[in-house]
């Protein structure tokens, strides 16, 4: 039997030996645990979450990579590439490769009787995958577009900022303005409403058929914008894009949408840095709380360590004791963190109990995306620093004579 363990369960867990001083220390200390481990495990959860939404919301619009003409063009009018069966299907055979469609985008101003918007028409084909946008329908429908080369539908999808700003109602139709020359007019019928919140995008994308963008760029039958690539693993998608870039001819260029949308990518990543410094504060709250709970405890167990010393009890011996006692009280606060954590995760997702502002957090809910690494990682990286910090408050135990401490309580 290990006689620190014995006696470590004996002094702090037994009812008896728990007294109206020592109980709310103990108390106190498994709560600041609990509360700085929850929120740790919460801020990796919730950036995890919501970096996810972003990056969806971003790749939903475009995708993980483009393929369009290479130049040095920074518009929103693309320059035709013939469409290339054999790439095309190349690309789309890739083990890496989830989808892959055509599309193109031009610039338009949208008119009715009061006001006037800048939207970007993209223009997409049969092989286009509205996951995504079915997802974030509010009314509607999602365009219906046809292969047939004489089959074009002008069904539109715009987004709910469009519908409010220019009044416009499903199943009405809609004007859009094209600045080139000579200057062309379309008329398409509002067949779906859209909202994501993510205002940069909602604000000006509308979706028709391809064939549209065709005819008003005077394209022939076979050329398009570019190509859009999702993939299996957006963590990789650099190295896909390199790989992606070897295989297209010399006149086109391949783009993440790391590359396309920095912006974006970097304030995401700049919300890393706030992660880190919510961890290291929470870490030093636990590490001190603990360190100031165990100096106390040996203060007031001073008695207790006189006698233990008297019989014959080394110092580790006796410092073990209330390392244990801490470690009891570490792995408590844990379990009541991990508990509030898994909680609060579960009914946030299913219920949205914590709202936010749309216009400025892209979002309608606080986002969580559960971890059971990250979870993981937090616990036993907690274990192993409060550990070793402990050891450093139990140094006092060897200064403690046995004879001043029996003779005075």
């Amino acid at each position: 039997m290990n006689s620190s363990i014995f006696i470590a369960k004996r002094l702090f867990t037994a009812k008896e030996n728990n007294n109206n001083y020592t109980r709310p220390i103990i108390r106190i200390a498994i709560l600041a645990i609990a509360i700085s481990v929850a929120v740790m495990i919460l801020s990796v959860f919730i950036l995890s979450g919501f970096k996810d939404n972003i990056s969806s919301k971003v790749i939903g619009f475009g995708s993980h990579i483009k393929i369009t003409k290479f130049n040095n063009n920074q518009s929103f009018e693309n320059d035709p590439i013939d469409f290339n069966v054999k790439i095309y299907d190349e690309i789309k055979s890739l083990d890496f490769v989830s989808h892959i469609n055509k599309y193109a985008t031009k610039a338009g101003i949208i008119k009715n009787d009061d006001e006037i918007h800048g939207v970007v028409l993209k223009g997409v084909s049969d092989d286009y995958n509205w996951g995504f946008f079915k997802n974030n329908l509010i009314s509607g429908e999602v365009p219906n577009i046809k292969d047939s080369t004489k089959n074009i539908t002008d069904d539109i999808l715009i987004s709910e900022s469009i519908s409010k700003k220019l009044n416009i109602k499903l199943g009405e139709e809609l004007v859009i303005y094209f600045i080139q020359n000579p200057a062309r007019v379309r008329k398409f019928t509002v067949s779906g409403i859209y909202k994501t919140a993510l205002s940069e995008f909602d604000d000006i994308t509308v979706f028709a058929d391809l064939k549209h963008l065709i005819k008003l760029n005077n394209w022939n039958n076979n050329q398009i914008g570019g190509y859009e690539i999702k993939t299996l693993d957006f963590e990789n998608v650099s190295s896909y894009t390199l790989e992606i870039d070897e295989l297209i001819d010399f006149d086109l260029k391949a783009q993440s949408s790391k590359e396309l949308n920095p912006q974006i990518f970097d304030w995401l990543r700049l919300q890393d840095f706030n992660v880190i410094i919510i961890l290291i504060l929470m870490l030093l709250v636990g590490c001190v709380n603990m360190v100031t709970s165990l100096l106390i405890i040996i203060l007031e167990k001073s008695k207790f360590i006189g006698v233990l010393k008297a019989i014959g009890l080394s110092n580790w011996n006796i410092r073990k004791i209330f390392i244990y006692n801490s470690i009891y009280i570490l792995l408590n606060g844990l379990f009541w963190a991990n508990l509030v954590v898994i909680l609060f995760t579960f009914f946030q997702k299913r219920f949205h109990l914590i709202s936010l502002d749309e216009t400025i957090y892209f979002m309608n809910s606080v986002p969580v995306k559960f971890d059971i690494f990250s979870m993981f990682i937090i616990n036993l990286g907690t274990i192993i620093i409060c550990y070793i910090v402990l050891i450093i408050p139990t140094v006092l135990i060897a200064k403690i004579s046995p004879a001043k401490s029996i003779r005075f309580e």
